[in-house]
């Protein structure tokens, strides 16, 4: 079976598929078989010398061989792309120079090979000529789709990629597979034969010949006339010119048709593409700062604080979204089954943040107690943009650091010294800290009775033991009216839209104090994993900048 190996050393791949105009933004991936019969035929025109009536025999036994099956291919990774022309049209208007948009559209094609096999046999001497035609090849497509190709031998392994078949191979595949249309050649033997049937129909339309005389000169030119739109043979129909096919009306070249493949979903992405399982395997890490901002730089468009459950459920839709369904331990907290995870909130916590003070969310902290590992930061890496209720249009995405948190908030710009503290405060310093404050409410996970385990006290002591943290020695509940931060986790959304509803739609400001220092972040509560329960931690130096000044001020 030969086999063509193909790389593109510029990395783009350009070919519209046949139907469509370029401006339509449309990518042929793979190359049509019928592509690749005009690319070796073109080659050995221009490079092997082949007489401009017919290629030689070797030739002419190739192009049958090959077209007489459909190839079968594995793909390289390839995002499409396009860049926007506005091109002269050397006429004006009111002095201007007037001018069309074309779009100039590609594959980015990753640095895999791309094979692809068909399953014939060949003779010696074909196969030294198709191995002499690869050699040759300069391009595939458009010209500047520079291509490197080579016969593999038989000791090559193929090249991994994402297969592609004929779909006569296999009547149905899942749904991480999609059909598309691509034009392949006709048999050489399905051609002639349908050849004779339509000249024998378009000759019988005109006056047939009188038997024993010489037909006229008119007579002559209508019957050529009449065979002259059906090309004498496949290599005369692979040779057809578009100048050829307008002439003669044809919507298709002769001597093709249209086939079905089978393609993975993955085979050819549009925008960001989708991630991809990490090669270098990095290691887990704690955490990773993302930060959001709007297409007009203005802050105050932003999400306010009080939204911050809904726009770190959205961000957990996302992340999910890439999975395809399947469940991974770290964003979803299930095993492969589906079931929870026996050790409880070691899944990752996503914590949107408002680190300069101003009111509204301008980064979101994606924090797992047992680290991302690399698929995760894949994925979290794939985000782009986000969206807010109300926004005039989608927040974008840039990932910011990632690490320890403490570790990110030593590596932020030099500016945002207002930001380090925050973060700093949410892991509690480099030591801990004994006095933790409420960033957001604490929202219980259960109904709130006056005493006993159910109690308010109760709850955060559960929530604590859950996460095989230390007690806290003393829990304070601060009134609203006492801070205004306190005042304000009153407007906070408070319940899930697509989960389970809070037991109590009730936002509690607490004070907690150790014994002894804890690390952070400490996240408790309904919804802890989307923001709220959010506590930050009262350093030495910062004692009264959250509302707390030492215990004194909450009897």
């Amino acid at each position: 079976m030969p086999t063509l190996i193909m790389s593109f050393p510029g990395r783009r791949y350009h070919a519209t598929p046949w139907g469509h105009h370029v401006n339509e933004g449309q990518i042929e991936w793979p190359p049509s078989p019928w592509r690749l019969l005009r690319a070796l035929l073109a080659t050995g025109y221009n490079t092997l010398d082949w007489p401009s009536d017919r290629p030689p025999d070797t030739g002419q036994g190739l192009i049958a061989r090959l077209a007489s099956v459909l190839p079968r291919y594995r793909l390289p990774p390839a995002v499409g792309t396009h860049s926007r022309h506005y091109m002269p049209l050397t006429r004006f208007k009111n002095g201007r120079e007037e001018t069309t948009l074309v779009f100039d559209t590609w594959a980015q094609v990753d640095k895999v090979e791309l094979a692809i096999t068909w399953d014939v046999s060949l003779n010696e001497a074909q196969t030294e000529l198709l191995s002499d035609l690869a050699d040759r090849l300069g391009y595939l497509g458009r010209s500047e789709s520079w291509v490197l190709a080579r016969p593999s031998r038989p000791d090559d392994a193929l090249p991994d990629g994402l297969a592609c078949l004929p779909c006569y191979e296999t009547a149905m595949r899942g749904p991480d597979w999609e059909q598309i249309p691509l034009i392949a050649a006709l048999p050489v033997e399905s051609y002639m034969e349908w050849r004779q049937q339509a000249v024998a129909a378009e000759l019988a339309k005109l006056p047939p010949l009188e038997p024993g005389k010489k037909p006229s000169k008119q007579a002559l030119e209508q019957r050529h006339k009449a065979e002259a739109p059906y090309p004498v043979g496949l290599i005369a129909c692979l040779r057809s010119t578009t100048d050829e096919l307008r002439q003669h009306g044809w919507s298709q070249p002769p001597g093709s048709r249209r086939v079905f493949y089978w393609r993975r979903v993955e085979s050819l992405e549009v925008g960001a593409p989708r991630p991809r399982t990490t090669r270098h395997n990095p290691p887990p890490v704690e955490a990773m700062l993302l930060a959001m901002a709007t297409a007009s730089r203005n802050d105050h468009a932003l999400p306010h604080i009080t939204r911050t459950l809904p726009q770190a459920e959205r961000l957990h839709a996302q992340l999910v979204g890439h999975l395809d369904g399947r469940n991974h331990p770290v964003l979803t907290g299930c095993d492969e089954r589906g079931y929870p995870l026996r050790e409880a909130h070691i899944h990752a916590h996503i914590l949107p943040l408002d680190l300069d003070g101003d009111g509204h969310l301008e980064h979101i902290l994606i924090w797992a107690p047992k680290g991302l590992d690399p698929e995760a930061q894949t994925i979290v890496r794939a985000l782009r943009r986000t969206f807010t209720k109300g926004g005039v249009g989608p927040l974008k995405l840039a990932l910011v650091g990632t690490g320890p948190i403490a570790h990110i908030a030593a590596h932020l710009p030099v500016p945002a010294e207002s930001r380090r503290r925050v973060l700093e405060s949410i892991v509690g310093g480099s030591a801990g800290a004994t006095t933790w404050h409420s960033l957001t409410p604490f929202v219980p996970p259960r109904y709130v009775k006056s005493h006993g385990r159910n109690s308010l006290e109760g709850q955060v002591a559960a929530e604590f033991a859950s996460r095989n943290l230390p007690q806290p020695a003393e829990i304070r509940h601060i009134e609203p009216r006492q801070t205004e931060e306190a005042l304000r986790m009153r407007h906070f959304i408070r319940t899930r839209r697509l989960g389970p509803k809070a037991p109590v739609d009730y936002g509690y400001g607490l004070v907690l104090r150790f014994e002894e220092p804890v690390a952070g972040p400490l996240c408790l509560g309904y919804a802890s994993h989307f923001g709220l329960g959010m506590f930050t931690a009262v350093l030495a130096r910062d004692v009264g900048a959250f509302g707390v000044d030492a215990w004194s001020n909450h009897p």
